[in-house]
């Protein structure tokens, strides 16, 4: 009889860390999406020593897993391989790029047949682009470890044979990689049952363990593991291990068989699902099964004989087994890949099965194709294409589902597919923005239906490439029978769209709504006002499919509150009202209780807050009475194609970006990237945009203006910009143009601060940074407030004065210059970015490609900085209108960008001095005019100084087109490479975790190879894009994923271990703290010849900081008060004095500095004691590692 397990909603993630933590009494972890909640919730486990049941967390032995974050993939890897030579079970949890990187230590560890487990949630691995999310790339790579490989569909799996992989592992010595699908499967929620541990212990084989211990590495019985050996041994050795790979199917089947036994279950090797008698077979692996089984109850109620096998171990393949699953009656087969191995005669496990089928003497057909590449959503009519396929006389082979392939034909045709879910299913689709709480309200909502009804659920989180801000899309389904849905909701009975802006976007939202359902809107609108602002295609929809429309104003009542943007938990509320799921005062305790367990981190005053949005959401809704009328609109014309300047960008616009943004990827044809297909894209499409997602823009009082410009020198997205114009552009000017009484100083230009309503994210950096408002509020006059924030609908007409300002205006070179006013005249060449409202980074960014930027390097790593920076199908950064130029953007990976970065230094230098060779060449010749000569020497004389270089660059040139049409034989070479002929300047851009962990073997090679290079590091403090977790930036007390305790030891001085070199320029900057500080160490880096490192501090939104992101800047300001952060310039080419230390003595108290961020006081009200003796620890450490720096000032007068 089965027994009675506990039944819990929760993701892949936590399933897999669950039955892991069971079986592990060492964890060697580093982040990387998908995988790193696996890691984070088992270090929380140990912290708290509380698991998912609330009880003690205490492994199978009895113990708390000891939790080390490391340095790298490649650490943890290493970590992993001598924590088991010691005899500690030990266990990781990685994916793509990460798994890779520990493939060598993989080789050890399965030929030292050490038992392990690595959990892996699938991802695809970065070729011509990254993508973060979900396929079977990365672990096919690994097929030749030696590693055992399980495979599972969904959460359920994960938890049953998750325990499968450690037993077997135990007993049969052969380590195993235990997957699932990234994303789709490890962040997908559903309510499982969950292992009791005393069930797992019963099955572990204690004399296995034993052995196990007794083999470790012990200076008590000492032996060697791990010699060279030469050819006359190693193959025979090798082979040596071949009786424990034979005999390990036969121990996996016998602990499945204990799993089926203890559950009721009906594990095998291979699974087949379907009728007894198909004809037409579909072979895979991962969470498309799911799908593939929906769709199969389907055809079989339809009378079709089709069927599936389930491969769950994939390594050791075991070909007998496979042919024991198939039907008898299988006459054709389809074998699903989720990867593309380019000039391969089919996908890895095609391969495999056409091997075994051969091997067992099966007589089929079988077929092989790809789906599902970078999570690309496979859906049952994908299915119903493959069977169709199957029927058939010749079926394709090497086909793709999911996708139209026009370029080489390779896709499957599809038609649309039937509804296959299980009737009485409710499906309920949430359009969020990044950062406003919609994912969040909703992991609780689904939590709160799946643990406190009876109903089955699941929900699912669909994002785009920005950061906060982004679009966010919530699929949630609950029913009466498990769900076996893993893919995205198209039609829903329930449609929330909480950004208004999505509707005026033209976003097909409300159109995925069924007849009959029920759509939501946030918004500021009353009934009354609707018609005039909503789009008739949406009020059309809503007529004809009798749509229960309400509305509901959280975005005012969010205010109210003192919330700001974050209207969630109104929202919620809202949901759980109009769904009626549970009596709705259930609802409200249940929203509560889940509330405080999310926010209590942030302090009870936000608890409240969350309190009080529940009950104001419970009756907000207003139930619109829809027009009769509304049905007969006509749609609105198309939107009119992109049009400029220039071709390629206007053609990537029309027909790759806004087809994305408008959330239609997913139809665009293979042929649609036939000229891009190794990953370029043109810079600046981010301009097209247009995104107005935020609710409150800046509004400029010009009469009050004094023109210091400090609001476009701190603005994250260059929305806001100083124009100086002649009479003749002013008067060109649309009416709603803006200029102050006063010309820009010293000149006759009229001056304007234009404002993007439109491209604005609505942070209010500028207002705060603003002296005249500062000032006029704290005197009590806002009346002569330069800035001031106000709805972006009042400002809408200020969009058509931004528009002919960046399109029109020219730059006025005399009053560019490197200060705070000067600089922010000159175009900025990074702009409206995905990254967050109020982000430092791309304050950074934006300012050095103002300075730097037409004639720029940028090698960037993998990162928070890469994802703002480079995220299809948006280009933040672009090109000077006047000249055409600017930043040349490469990414590589994480962990060697700096190398790359060294790589690109050294590739274009190369080149160039091969060219001035040939131009001093030239010079010397007696054939040389004197004008050439002339040209030439200003050319060499000022090669290594970039801002004289390009004039003296571009006076060459016209001379050496004078040689070449003389007849110069050498000019046209050179001209044909003359891109290549001014200095340019080479910029590495990263975050601390590349820069301090992963990176810095790296980033330190460079550095001390002298060469001409600029980094630029992004001081966050944690790992921002892959959630928070602890690098070794982070500081002493700090909270962070791997740190939930608090971080114990300091953070590493990166700037001193550069400095120690004598011949790197380094710097500590902080922009909101000393802005002319900031500028002149960028123009002094940029200058040195040799090596510069600029550390930039970046609060962050994962700091928790008091007022949000609109106080980042002020943030720095006082982190340099208390002496959290110091600033300071050591520049190598002084004679003396090398060493300015920039930030005074520290004039604010450390402690309660930090006490206002909330990953510092989560920890004192966590573990206030621990807390104490941490921020005391890390008060003296920062007042000592400033006496260090005046120190060191006095060593290098």
């Amino acid at each position: 009889m089965a027994i009675e397990r506990k039944k819990i909603s929760m993701d892949g993630n936590t399933a897999a860390a669950h039955v892991s933590y069971a079986f592990t009494e060492v964890a060697a972890i580093y982040p990387i999406t998908p995988s790193s909640p696996m890691a984070e919730v088992t270090d929380t486990w140990a912290a708290t020593d509380k698991n998912i049941f609330g009880e003690p967390a205490r492994n199978i032995l009895g113990d708390t897993v000891k939790v080390m974050e490391m340095q790298s993939e490649a650490g943890a890897a290493g970590a992993v391989h001598g924590s088991l030579a010691a005899g500690a079970l030990t266990t990781t949890y990685t994916a793509s790029q990460g798994l890779l990187l520990m493939i060598p230590n993989m080789y050890k560890i399965a030929g030292e047949l050490l038992p392990c487990v690595i959990h892996v949630s699938a991802r695809c691995v970065a070729s011509h682009a990254l993508n973060i999310f979900g396929d079977h790339s990365d672990v096919y790579a690994c097929r030749q470890t030696g590693f055992a490989m399980m495979a599972e569909t969904n959460q359920q799996e994960i938890m049953d044979l998750g325990a499968v992989a450690h037993l077997a592992t135990i007993k049969s010595r052969v380590p195993f990689l235990n997957f699932f699908d990234g994303f789709r499967t490890s962040h997908e929620v559903q309510k499982i049952e969950a292992w009791d541990y005393k069930d797992l212990a019963e099955m572990v084989d204690m004399d296995a363990l034993k052995a196990f211990r007794s083999r470790a590495l012990n200076p008590e019985h000492p032996v060697l593991r791990g010699s060279a050996e030469n050819g006359d041994i190693f193959f025979q050795h090798r082979e040596a291990c071949n009786p424990y790979y034979e005999a390990l199917p036969a121990v996996v089947e016998e602990y499945m068989d204990k799993v089926n036994a203890k559950l009721g279950t009906d594990y095998k090797l291979f699974n087949y699902y379907g009728a007894p008698d198909a004809e037409k077979v579909i072979i895979a692996m991962g969470s498309v099964c799911d799908v593939i089984e929906e769709v199969i109850d389907y055809m079989l109620a339809a009378g079709e004989k089709v069927g599936l096998v389930k491969v769950r171990l994939y390594r050791p393949f075991v070909a007998e087994k496979l042919a024991e699953a198939l039907p008898k009656t299988a006459k054709k087969i389809a074998v699903l890949d989720r990867t593309k191995e380019p000039g391969a005669l089919g996908e890895p496990l095609y391969l495999d099965v056409v091997a075994a089928l051969a091997a067992t003497g099966v007589n089929a057909k079988v077929v092989g194709g790809r789906y599902g590449l970078g999570s690309k959503d496979t859906t049952p009519a994908s299915v119903f294409a493959v069977y169709a396929n199957l029927d058939q006389d010749a079926p394709k082979n090497n086909f793709s589902i999911g996708i139209v392939d026009d370029l080489t034909g390779h896709s499957l045709p599809e038609t649309e597919a039937p509804d296959t879910a299980f009737a009485g299913t409710v499906s309920c689709k949430f359009w969020g923005l990044g950062g406003d709480g919609t994912v969040g309200a909703n992991k609780n909502s689904i939590k709160i239906i799946g643990d406190y009804t009876d109903k089955f659920i699941q929900a699912y989180y669909q994002y785009d490439s920005k950061k906060t801000n982004g679009v966010t899309i919530s699929h949630l389904r609950f029913g009466d029978k498990a769900i076996k849905s893993p893919y995205y909701i198209t039609k829903a009975n329930f449609v929330a769209c909480h950004v208004p802006a999505y509707i005026l976007k033209g976003y097909k939202v409300v159109q995925d709504v069924k007849p009959g359902g029920t759509f939501l809107l946030n918004c500021q609108w009353t009934p009354e006002e609707l018609d005039a602002h909503l789009p008739n295609s949406v009020k059309s929809y809503i007529a004809k499919n009798n749509i229960q429309f309400y509305i509901i104003n959280a975005i005012d009542k969010a205010r109210e509150i003192g919330m700001g943007k974050r209207t969630n938990t109104i929202l919620q509320s809202a949901f759980f009202k109009l769904a009626n799921i549970m009596p709705i005062e259930e609802a409200v305790d249940h929203m509560k209780y889940m509330a405080k367990k999310s926010y209590l981190k942030k302090g009870e005053a936000i608890v409240e807050m969350n309190y009080k949005a529940i009950d104001a959401g419970v009756d907000a809704t207003v139930k619109v009475d829809v027009p009769a009328a509304w049905a007969n609109l006509a749609d609105e014309a198309a939107e009119a194609p992109a049009t400029g300047a220039r071709a390629d960008l206007v053609d990537f616009v029309n027909n790759i970006v806004r087809p994305v943004n408008a959330m239609g990827g997913d139809s665009l044809p293979v042929s649609a990237f036939k000229d891009c297909a190794d990953g370029t894209f043109p810079q600046g499409s981010s301009a097209y945009e247009k995104r107005g997602v935020a609710v409150d823009v800046p509004v400029w009082y010009a009469e009050n203006c004094i023109q210091c410009n400090n609001c476009a020198f701190v603005c994250p997205h260059a929305a806001i910009r100083p124009f100086a114009m002649t009479e003749e552009e002013a008067a060109a000017a649309p009416a709603s143009t803006k200029f102050t009484a006063k010309p820009v100083i010293k000149t006759n230009y009229k001056f304007t601060m234009a404002i993007s309503p439109l491209d604005c994210m609505g942070c209010t950096l500028c207002v705060k940074a603003c002296p005249v408002t500062v000032k006029a509020l704290k005197d009590g006059n806002p009346e002569k407030a330069a800035l001031v924030m106000t709805s972006q609908a009042s400002q809408l007409d200020q969009q058509a004065a931004w528009d002919y300002a960046v399109g029109n205006v020219s730059e006025k070179k005399e009053i560019i210059n490197a200060t705070v006013k000067g600089s922010q005249f000159k175009q900025p060449l990074l702009e409206f970015s995905g990254s967050c409202a109020g982000c430092a980074e791309t304050s950074y960014a934006r300012l050095v490609t103002q300075l730097f930027g037409e004639r720029m390097y940028i090698s960037n790593a993998t990162g928070c900085s890469s994802i703002w920076g480079g995220s299809a199908p948006a280009t933040p950064y672009t090109v000077n209108r006047e000249s055409g130029c600017g930043p040349a953007w490469g990414n590589s990976l994480f962990e060697d960008n700096a190398e790359h970065g060294l790589g690109i230094a050294l590739g274009q230098k190369t080149i160039r001095q091969r060219l001035m060779g040939k131009v001093a060449e030239m010079a010397a010749s007696e054939k040389a005019s004197a004008e050439f000569k002339a040209a030439a020497e200003a050319y060499l004389a000022t090669a290594e100084d970039g801002e004289k270089n390009a004039d003296a660059t571009k006076a060459l040139i016209v001379e050496l087109e004078k040689a070449a049409a003389a007849g110069c034989p050498t000019a046209p070479a050179i001209l044909a490479e003359r891109e290549y002929l001014s200095k340019k300047s080479v910029w590495i851009f990263g975050g601390d975790g590349w820069a301090y962990d992963i990176g810095f073997g790296g980033l330190d090679h460079v550095l001390a190879s002298g060469e001409d290079v600029n980094v630029f590091v992004f001081d966050t403090e944690v790992y921002s894009n892959t959630g928070g977790q602890a690098s070794k930036a982070s500081s002493i007390g700090q909270v962070a994923q791997f740190a939930a305790a608090g971080k114990a030891i300091g953070k590493k001085n990166l700037a001193e271990i550069a400095m120690s070199y004598g011949y790197v320029y380094v710097a500590q900057v902080a922009m909101g703290a000393d802005m002319n500080q900031l500028l002149k160490a960028l123009k002094e880096a940029e200058a040195y010849h040799g090596p510069s490192l600029i550390i930039g501090y970046a609060p962050c939104e994962m700091h928790g900081l008091k007022g949000g992101m609109q106080n980042c800047q002020l943030e720095m300001k006082k982190a340099v008060e208390a002496g959290y952060w110091q600033m300071f310039r050591y520049n190598p080419t002084l004679e003396s004095n090398k060493l300015s230390i920039d930030s005074k003595e520290p004039s604010a108290d450390y402690v309660d500095f930090i006490k206002t961020e909330t990953r510092y006081a989560r920890l004192a009200q966590s573990f206030p004691e621990r807390a104490a003796d941490l921020f005391a620890k890390a008060d003296a450490n920062a007042k000592a590692k400033y006496q260090r720096l005046l120190k060191m000032g006095k060593l290098y007068e």
